[in-house]
């Protein structure tokens, strides 16, 4: 799996940081960003319910 977060649409919420913060962090520029471009399976959970989650849904998850 693939994460990207779509910076046109992050609003910096910090949801996705709240839900997977292994994965997402907010910048200070108040932008999510990715720690992890292609976390372990483990993290998948996880990841899925941040992009599920996420306000503007900016957070994108591509099969790899």
């Amino acid at each position: 799996m693939r994460v990207v977060v779509d910076p046109d649409l992050c609003e910096g919420n910090a949801v996705c940081s709240t839900w997977a913060p292994e994965v997402f962090e907010v910048g200070e520029d108040d932008l999510a960003r990715v720690k992890i471009e292609h976390p372990d399976e483990s993290l998948r959970a996880k990841v899925e319910l941040a992009a599920r989650r996420c306000p503007r849904q900016a957070i994108k998850l591509f099969e790899t």
